[in-house]
């Protein structure tokens, strides 16, 4: 198998757009060699730890409504050319997502990472829930196999929040600057939200080389 970490934030839009795309790829070839693993990248590593109302972020970020659209134009598009329904209108708040981090951190340790990272992103560009919000995020938890009560136990501590941190800070100390971003065999890096045709020629190429 393959390394193919990828760092994301469950908040970004483009994080979602690109992992649809790699999921079908994925779907596409059954027997590609990437092991997946997610790691942390906070679009908002200052954002307090409550969040804030979603149109104070925007207009924070983007300025005024004409800034906002031509912000979220490009992404809207992207991902109606790859088939994903994104109900931005639904999200009310822009989360802290540390909390979300820790979460996909622990599921990585029962193997239920990817399917953690899906349910994040769901819950938050098709759902509109807020996933700063702890209660969510046990129940989201829970939605994937983990056990709710443990995982609420874990998100009221402080419990590897430091790992979170760390993580974070590493990714920017190595050049990272935003997400999503891909290193294929802890040696190729990939930036950006890629199509299901480039991954798809990268799992042909990769099969292409490997032995026998």
């Amino acid at each position: 198998m393959i390394a193919l970490d990828i760092w994301s934030d469950p908040i970004c839009p483009w994080c979602h757009i690109g992992k649809a795309a790699l999921d079908r790829a994925l779907e596409s070839r059954p027997g590609h060699p990437f092991a997946i693993a997610w790691h942390p990248f906070q679009l908002n590593p200052d954002m307090p730890p409550e969040g804030m109302g979603r149109q104070a972020y925007l207009a924070l970020k983007f300025g005024d409504a004409q800034g906002i659209m031509n912000a979220y134009r490009p992404v809207i598009e992207r991902a109606e050319a790859e088939g994903l329904a994104l109900n931005l209108p639904a999200i009310t708040r822009t989360p802290n997502t540390r909390d979300a981090h820790r979460l996909i951190h622990w599921a990585g340790i029962e193997g239920r990472q990817t399917a953690m990272v899906a349910t994040l992103f769901r819950a938050c560009f098709r759902d509109g829930l807020d996933i700063g919000d702890r209660d969510t995020l046990a129940d989201l938890a829970a939605n994937v196999g983990m056990e709710r009560a443990l995982a609420a136990r874990m998100l009221a501590s402080e419990a590897d929040t430091d790992t979170i941190i760390r993580a974070d800070r590493d990714a920017r100390a190595h050049g990272i600057t935003g997400v999503p971003f891909f290193v294929i065999g802890g040696e190729h890096a990939i930036s950006g939200a890629q199509t299901t045709a480039f991954w798809q020629q990268i799992i042909d190429a990769l099969s292409a080389q490997a032995p026998g």
